[in-house]
């Protein structure tokens, strides 16, 4: 399945009926949006014993990521309407996440709470995470991936396909980053642009968008619940006792099956 999340695309595998994911090679080549189907992340549903789905993530590079908020949200809205329900637990590798609808066809996601050590982030040394030793003063926070968020005047004046790119393999980071670059409107509506690791500058980003508000509540720059404009529309963040919650839309574009003959060239 084909779906996205403010433009923020995937490719969705159903294993619940068996089957193992595709290897990162072939990964990569259903990533290829003039060769293959085009993604930003891939992910998986398959069967689980402690939860209602297991899923798994994939950068467009092939390389393992443990969350992509956004997906979530997609697969949950597209499970809750054939099951007829309004609540699922999904089990990924950052830990199991409640997903429910939210209504006015908006699906709301809790991420878990933020990582917030340095080790488990993780960092490649013992540093401040709200100050890191890096030019331009950014945050460190983890949400199932690593994140590193800046804060600047104008997000629109930085050159993200320079920038991005440093940031995401800056040697505090072992295993590279996300990079945020955010603008604060108010104490609750930031501007946010975004590079992924493994993948580049995409229109939305879940974990990305919860990564930025965390940063910017510990900053004190804004609250707790704040509203995200993303190139590809409006995010809405608020970070409880129980964990970051996100809310937004989701969108199905299609279903379909690769060739047997294209998956083994």
């Amino acid at each position: 399945m084909k779906m996205h999340g403010l433009g923020n695309d995937f490719v969705v595998l159903d294993l619940r009926g068996g089957g193992d994911p595709p290897a990162a090679g072939v990964i990569a080549r259903i990533a290829d949006r003039h060769r293959g189907v085009g993604f930003d992340q891939m992910a998986t549903i398959q069967a689980d014993d402690r939860a209602d789905l297991r899923l798994r993530f994939w950068n467009a590079d092939g390389s393992v990521s443990a969350a992509c908020g956004n997906a979530t949200r997609c697969i949950a809205r597209h499970v809750m309407d054939q099951a007829g329900r309004d609540r699922l637990s999904l089990r990924t590798d950052h830990g199991v996440l409640l997903a429910e609808d939210a209504g006015n066809g908006l699906t709301r996601v809790n991420m878990g709470q933020p990582v917030l050590d340095w080790r488990a982030i993780p960092l490649a040394r013992e540093v401040d995470i709200d100050h890191l030793p890096i030019d331009g003063d950014p945050a460190a926070t983890g949400m199932g991936n690593p994140h590193v968020t800046f804060f600047v005047d104008d997000a629109v004046a930085v050159d993200l396909a320079a920038f991005g790119p440093a940031m995401e393999h800056h040697p505090l980071y072992p295993q590279r980053t996300n990079v945020e670059i955010v603008q604060v409107v108010s104490r609750d509506e930031i501007d946010l642009r975004i590079w992924e690791r493994g993948t580049g500058p995409t229109l939305a980003s879940g974990s990305c968008s919860c990564a930025a508000v965390v940063a910017a509540a510990r900053r004190g720059l804004t609250g707790r619940r704040v509203t995200v404009n993303v190139p590809g529309g409006v995010l809405r963040i608020d970070w409880r006792e129980d964990g970051v919650w996100m809310e937004g839309p989701t969108a199905h574009v299609f279903s379909g099956v690769l060739t047997p003959e294209w998956l083994i060239q």
